[in-house]
């Protein structure tokens, strides 16, 4: 008798493990669906237009000669702090010195000559009144006297041009400012003909620099001035810089057929960090709004599936339409417009309350592609659907619902670790 209860023991032990085996290996997954839902919240909001530039400093100042000769000495260098008048470089001014001295020259002769013809006219003029000479012969003297007084005026001239070429030779700052680039070097001859030569390029006030952005065509319209902007330079890419809307130049520029606007941007650079030349990735604010009612873009593309309509309770939205849009069509499609002129759109979100989704019809604003302006419709304690997870039964299992009966992979103390801690979440990755 024990040993038949014996073997019924073992026979049916033997057949729950069967049962067993075979419930967890032949059964069905089980899918459970987990939905990723957001509050909407209230925060800053902007649009931007993004371009490159080159950062310039605000006024650049080129120096060139006036006259020709060779450089004698060079007073300043590259990055040269120089104030106005100071003298950066001297044309070598012995031949203009020999012009000057010769001119005086031709001065005094000239001076000289004057003073016999004004003698000679004053006699002749008294030989005239006695009778003693005739009128040419007056007339004579007098336009002797005036030639040599043209020529006095005429020596004077030639002499302050010749001393005017002289200054010429010293070269001064006519600003404040900072050395940018040097031509020249001593000892070099320069030629003043057609074209002034470039000896120095010097920057008014490098604390105040300015940016050249090329905005797009496409870009340009959303544009104003005094919008503010921030740009970084791959100097310093931590570093963002401040900086508005200065002027939207009218002259396009066609490279590629790309068209392009300089558009420029003031910035502050009491740091001296920006240095000219250097490119800057530009954002451009077109549109900022503060402390709006925000969600995220994903809301706008959810849509439930049959999955969904499965396992929770489907409500549809309800007809926001008035009377007064319904009788007039042509009212109702008229594009309306926010406060700030933006154009309002309208878009449907779905909503989680308890075991039921309901679609809710919104209008929306701004767009930043991230977030989304809500106008109406929607509330902070509103609980947005945004996404959701289909999660298998055998994720859970994986996670600590294994069967006993089934063999046991060994794993190390870490991956033991690792596993307990996502063991216990159901929700979505």
């Amino acid at each position: 008798m024990k040993r038949n209860k014996r073997i019924f023991g073992i026979v049916l032990a033997l057949v729950l493990i069967a049962a067993a085996i075979a419930y967890f290996r032949f059964r069905k997954d089980e899918n459970t669906l987990v939905l990723t839902t957001e509050k909407p919240h209230y925060g800053p909001i902007a649009t931007s237009v993004m371009a490159t530039g080159t950062v310039q400093p605000v006024d650049t100042v080129i120096i060139g000669s006036q006259v020709s000769g060779t450089i004698k000495k060079i007073f300043t260098d590259f990055n040269g702090v120089v104030k106005k008048g100071q003298i950066l470089a001297q044309i070598d001014p012995s031949l203009f010195n020999a012009q000057v001295q010769q001119q005086n020259a031709n001065l005094q002769q000239a001076r000289s000559n004057l003073t016999y013809q004004q003698a000679n006219f004053n006699r002749q003029s008294e030989l005239f009144k006695a009778g003693a000479i005739s009128k040419a012969e007056l007339e004579t003297a007098e336009n002797s006297f005036k030639t040599a007084r043209d020529q006095v005026n005429g020596a004077t001239a030639q002499l302050s041009a010749a001393q005017k070429n002289l200054s010429f030779t010293n070269i001064y700052s006519p600003i404040d400012g900072t050395v940018l680039s040097r031509a020249v070097s001593e000892g070099q001859t320069v030629a003043s003909s057609f074209n002034t030569p470039t000896l120095f390029s010097i920057a008014k006030d490098l604390k105040k620099m300015q940016v050249r952005a090329a905005v797009d065509e496409a870009d340009i319209g959303n544009v104003r001035t005094g919008e503010r902007v921030t740009f970084t330079v791959d100097a310093f890419p931590n570093d963002v810089f401040k900086g508005t809307v200065q002027e939207i130049r009218l002259q396009p520029t066609v490279s590629s057929n790309v068209v392009t606007y300089t558009t420029i941007i003031e910035a502050s650079n009491d740091d001296l960090k920006l240095k000219p030349g250097m490119t800057a990735n530009i954002n451009i604010y077109t549109e900022e709004l503060d402390n709006v009612l925000l969600i995220p873009a994903a809301a706008l593309k959810y849509a439930p599936d049959e999955a969904t309509a499965k396992q929770f309770k489907m409500t549809p939205a309800a007809n926001q339409g008035n009377a007064k849009s319904r009788n007039n069509p042509q009212a109702a499609n008229k594009p309306r417009t926010d406060s700030s002129g933006n154009a309002i759109k309208h878009a449907s979100v779905w909503l989680k309350r308890g075991d039921s989704l309901i679609s809710k019809r919104i209008e929306t604003g701004l767009t930043d592609d991230i977030n989304v302006q809500i106008l109406k419709g929607l509330t902070a304690k509103d609980e947005l659907i945004t996404a959701q997870q289909v999660q298998s039964s055998s994720d859970a299992t994986a996670s600590g619902d294994r069967s006993p009966f089934m063999p046991q992979r060994r794993r190390s103390s870490n991956t033991k670790s690792s596993s307990n801690k996502a063991g216990g979440g159901g929700g979505p990755r």
